[in-house]
């Protein structure tokens, strides 16, 4: 009989946070064996990272190269999209159910949780009302779950996942979801998707005194899963997706390519609309990686020596570089930029503020063409921020159209980020449980989560397939190599 496991998705856990602040993680990795780390994948995001752990490939083969890019088909910018079918290869729990067919598997919010052929799932999903409204939701597999959730643990906190109010109350709600679907869906493997820290490493940076008591909750959080973890026989992984470093400032890309006239505006009601069809060039900006799309082979060389000789650029690659690096894929950027590691890429292409598409100073991560830490601020500039915003819905719920603009354009007021694969000791992303051989090395390939995952659901009773199925990751650990 297949052993039931956890695997709990503490997002920017890194050692360096794990201590007196978290004694319930801290002793959970004694008692494991200790706190191993993962070697992630470029970029080190979520999408990407979570992408390679449950499917054991690099980008290059599973396709997720990033949190969004740009979809030369249909010539768009494309950020935090929801379908499994955009991952390609397979996925843990399909490798699992060809080695025995009672293989089940739940999704509490681990990303393209939609479409995908888990048992059951759950994941973030507002209803957009025609009117412009955004109604906190969530989506289900299978649908009744829905109902069942919201009944018991209230409205997914939608507001509370992401923007300037994000905290630990989603994070709450996830973890009250997961242990839900351990005790009534029961499958093999439970995937638990926990973010706060993320936020506030983000906001704050990874040495700010308040990180202290974020640790104190989240390690509340994590000791709950942990404890019904053990009343219910189910064996719980810890993993993160990346560690998250200090950062004093944002390059900006498209500005200098703007400037060396490889990127094209147009101005609509007066504001600076980034046009993607006249642009020569353009960058798609995702923490400390972007992705450069270059229309014209022929500029390529020109337009990765602007982007090279930038400050805060550390490297660039194209070519074979770029294929070294585990990006040969065609969603992939022409040039892929890597960030130093004291700074990170915003997305912005205008020179003055007042030309800033609308949508800038609000929360809207489908339609901004990159990644935007600054959403998790208010604008300290404005007049009671909160206010405007209350101000804002209440016109929206009276039936009025109202722009939400309370974000800030100031980038320096972000103080924490990652997607660099190589981070100083200590902000390594991590692997903590009581894990059989070969996946005692003190630092893993990411890759071998997946591996990690077969090894401790399906055990001893199906070893030799087990094996076999074991990804290129594993294998060259097996073999005593390395990446």
């Amino acid at each position: 009989m297949a052993q039931r496991v956890c695997l709990i998705n503490v997002v920017a856990l890194s050692p360096n946070l794990i201590g007196e602040a978290t004694p319930r993680i801290k002793e959970f990795a004694r008692a494991s064996g200790g706190v191993r780390t993962l070697r992630p994948p470029l970029p080190a995001v979520t999408c990407t990272s979570q992408s390679t752990m449950l499917t054991g490939l690099a980008p290059s083969a599973h396709g997720i190269v990033g949190n969004g890019w740009h979809d030369r088909t249909l010539g768009e910018v494309q950020f935090w999209k929801q379908s499994n079918k955009l991952v390609s290869g397979e996925k843990v729990w399909e490798t699992a159910r060809r080695i025995d067919p009672r293989f089940t598997c739940a999704n509490a919010c681990w990303w393209y949780a939609m479409h995908a052929s888990t048992d059951a799932m759950v994941t973030p999903r507002p209803i957009y009302k025609a009117d412009g409204r955004k109604i906190p939701d969530c989506l289900t597999a299978p649908a009744e779950l829905r109902d069942q959730l919201q009944a018991r643990f209230g409205r997914f906190p939608l507001f509370k996942f992401w923007g300037p109010n994000a905290d630990v109350d989603s994070t709450d709600w996830i973890s009250l979801a997961t242990r839900h679907l351990l005790d009534r869906e029961r499958a093999t493997l439970t995937l638990s998707y926990l973010p706060h820290l993320d936020y506030a490493l983000q906001k704050v940076g990874p040495g700010h005194p308040s990180i202290r008591q974020e640790l104190r909750e989240i390690d509340r959080v994590v000791g709950g899963l942990l404890d019904t973890c053990a009343e219910l026989a189910v064996k719980p992984i810890i993993v993160s997706e990346y560690g998250i470093v200090p950062v004093r400032d944002a390059v900006w890309l498209n500005r200098a390519l703007r400037d060396a006239g490889f990127l094209a505006v147009r101005l609509e009601d007066g504001l600076e609309i980034l046009d993607l069809e006249n642009s020569r060039a353009f960058a798609v900006a995702d923490h400390q990686v972007a992705h450069v799309s270059v229309r014209d082979a022929r500029d390529l060389a020109a337009v990765e020596r602007v982007l090279a000789k930038l400050d805060g650029v550390e490297r660039t690659l194209a070519g074979d570089a770029r294929a070294a690096a585990g990006l040969d894929h065609a969603r992939a950027g022409d040039i892929v930029c890597v960030s130093a590691a004291d700074r990170w890429f915003a997305y912005g292409w205008w020179l003055d503020d007042t030309k800033a598409p609308d949508y800038a100073r609000t929360v809207d991560i489908h339609r901004k063409p990159g990644y935007d830490p600054c959403e998790l601020f208010y604008d300290p500039k404005l007049l009671w921020p909160k206010g405007r915003a209350l101000r804002k819905l209440a016109m929206r719920k009276l039936g009025f159209r109202a722009l939400l603009d309370v974000i800030p354009l100031d980038a320096s007021l972000v103080r924490g980020s990652h997607g660099r694969a190589q981070q100083a000791s200590g902000f390594d992303p991590v692997l903590i449980g009581d894990l059989p051989d070969p996946f005692l090395e003190p630092s893993l390939p990411m890759e071998c989560v997946r591996d990690a995952v077969l090894a401790c659901t399906l055990g001893p009773t199906h070893a030799s397939a087990v094996m076999s199925a074991f990804t290129t990751g594993t294998q060259a650990l097996l073999r005593g190599g390395r990446r």
